[in-house]
């Protein structure tokens, strides 16, 4: 009988039955999956606004948008300030004084303003890059967003995943070259593999700047450029506000000559990722969430685990 046993046994992959493997395999995808869910969960709360007080319009725009749309936000404001403009050749050019209340974003844009640039080149100054650095890691330390070490280690687990996954497709591979049954494994694998995608994709922003831009959204309703606002009564900050929540319709609402010469709507259309709100959703952990249930499903059967 042990001969036997030790007969059979050699006959599997990796001398591990398939039935055991494939129960095991689903135990610790759904110990990963859920345990990556539930870290990512903790760490993306974020930290409510009203504790460190109103975010600025710059800052609104960083966290809807990104880099792009703070450099047009703050351009934005500037314009109706009447600190910049646009030369016939398409060049930006200083048009005054700087207004009071200037964020470091603001004086690296007007250097560039006066030294010509493009505004497709306003990105790659080393004092905008400098100033925009600040800008996020300033919402960093106000735990809204997150900067590059922890949105690594955020993805961690889905690495973790990617190794099991990894596993799953050897186990299968050598079992179908051994002529083992491999059908639930593979079924099994597909969920995994979705969960792998869906945890890869880390947010920016945390679920409290989530909250944070749509209260802000429903604060500025009449900014909207479909409710047709009369944005020659409002201030720099107001417009600024705007473009920070609504994008650059707001700006070309605003001063459509100023968007046209400057390139700003030309290069919005042809840059269409950079929406913040496609970015920072915590929605795509409860995707994976999603798919780790599917994976548990897959095991009821017992079959074959190659």
């Amino acid at each position: 009988m042990t001969v036997l046993a030790g007969d059979i046994l050699a006959g599997e992959t990796w001398g591990i039955p398939g039935p055991v493997f494939l129960r095991w395999y689903l135990v610790a995808a759904v110990v990963l999956v859920v345990g990556t869910l539930v870290y990512r969960w903790r760490a993306l709360a974020g930290t409510p606004v009203q504790g460190g007080g109103p975010l600025g319009p710059q800052q609104v725009a960083y966290l809807n948008g990104g880099d792009q749309l703070a450099v047009w936000t703050a351009l934005g404001g500037l314009r109706r300030a009447g600190a910049v403009g646009v030369r016939p050749d398409r060049r930006l050019t200083t048009g005054g004084a700087l207004p009071a209340g200037v964020t470091p974003l603001d004086q690296a844009l007007h250097h560039a303003a006066g030294r010509g640039l493009r505004s497709r080149e306003l990105g790659q100054d080393e004092w905008v890059r400098r100033a925009l650095d600040e800008l996020r890691d300033g919402l960093v330390r106000r735990g809204l967003a997150l900067d590059k070490e922890r949105r690594a280690t955020l993805r961690r687990g889905s690495l973790l995943v990617g190794a099991l996954l990894a596993l799953g497709f050897v186990r299968a591979f050598v079992g179908i070259s051994n002529g083992r049954p491999a059908g639930w494994l593979l079924l099994t694998l597909v969920p995994i593999f979705i969960a792998f995608l869906l945890l890869n994709r880390v947010p920016w922003r945390t679920r409290a700047a989530d909250r944070e831009l749509r209260e802000l959204r429903r604060q500025h309703t009449w900014l909207r450029p479909a409710a047709a606002p009369a944005y020659a009564t409002y201030g720099p900050s107001d417009a600024a506000m705007g473009v920070a929540l609504f994008g650059t319709a707001t700006l070309w609402s605003m001063d459509p000559g100023f968007s046209e010469q400057a390139e700003i709507q030309r290069q919005a259309m042809g840059s269409s990722g950079s929406s913040g709100s496609s970015c920072g959703g915590g929605s795509s952990c409860g995707g994976g969430s999603s798919c780790g249930g599917g994976g548990g499903g897959c095991g009821g059967g017992g079959g074959c685990g190659g």
